[in-house]
């Protein structure tokens, strides 16, 4: 199989490489930039292509069987502006669709985010794909937005879509700053972990779980043209970030100690989410 895969280099997208080249697919990923590095060692380099997703043309597409878009705008704060995100998650992956479209592309599976849901996330124990969408983020805004066109356009050019609304994703490659990398560091380290009272309640999944769950919908039979369908990409496991934290602190061996309560909530913070899968 021949896959064209956007956000080739990001966290999702780099573990997706290494499983995909694995399983002996050609694979195209798309960098915006030669120096943009990849997260993983790969074993084996995909065919790069290095544009913006706005410039690729339907030569770049022929001969694929699927597109994978993991690319997103501004996934962490400092947010960009809702402009900007409206262009990157909605219009430039549009034109790159359409673009595939006539390069015979039928397949689409596509990356979306559980902040898409945003304060529905609190109005649910766990929360279905019917859920309104009450985003809280210019980022998960324009995502709910992309989510609705994408659907659209599947229905108009009967098109193979899944959207997969991605829970809380960790794993090797995952960015330095986040939960669970920084977590690591500090057990490794012996040293001790500030927190917030981690009373948020979240579906934590691994990296591998969700490449597989990616992987496996790019397949022929998964998915009725025109009629297309969005999932919650989650493990169906509700617990706090207090939980997780302790879990892999105790399976660490950690000698520090998690300082529980020491860092504020953010504003506006969703205390839950967790999806129904």
């Amino acid at each position: 199989m021949k896959i064209f895969v956007t956000g080739a280099t990001g966290f999702i997208g780099s573990n997706f490489l290494k499983k995909s080249i694995f399983e002996g697919h050609e694979v195209i990923g798309l960098k915006r930039s030669p120096d943009s590095n990849i997260r993983i060692k790969l074993e084996k380099e995909p065919i790069w292509l290095v544009k913006s997703l706005d410039k690729v043309t339907r030569e770049d597409l022929l001969g694929a069987d699927v597109v994978v878009h993991l690319a997103a705008h501004s996934m962490s704060p400092p947010y960009d502006t809702l402009e900007n995100c409206m262009y990157w998650n909605v219009l430039a992956p549009l034109k790159l669709f359409n673009q595939a479209i006539e390069a015979g592309v039928k397949r689409f599976v596509v990356a979306g985010s559980c902040f898409e849901y945003g304060k529905s996330g609190e109005d649910y124990e766990f929360i279905p794909v019917n859920a309104p969408l009450k985003p809280t983020l210019t980022y998960a805004a324009s995502k709910a937005a992309a989510s609705i066109a994408f659907y659209q356009l599947a229905i108009e050019k009967k098109l193979e879509l899944s959207i997969h609304r991605i829970f809380h994703v960790y794993g090797p490659g995952e960015a330095d700053y986040r939960l669970w990398p920084s977590l690591k560091r500090a057990a490794e380290n012996g040293e001790d972990f500030p927190m917030t009272l981690g009373e948020q309640v979240r579906d934590f999944i691994h990296v591998d779980e969700v490449v597989n769950q990616l992987l496996d919908y790019c397949f022929e039979g998964k998915i009725e043209s025109g009629k297309p369908l969005v999932r919650n990409l989650g493990t169906g496991k509700a617990q706090s970030i207090l939980e997780f934290s302790e879990s892999w602190w105790n399976k660490w061996g950690a000698k520090g100690k998690l300082l529980v309560g020491q860092l504020p909530y953010r504003n506006g913070e969703v205390m839950r989410y967790a999806p129904e899968v």
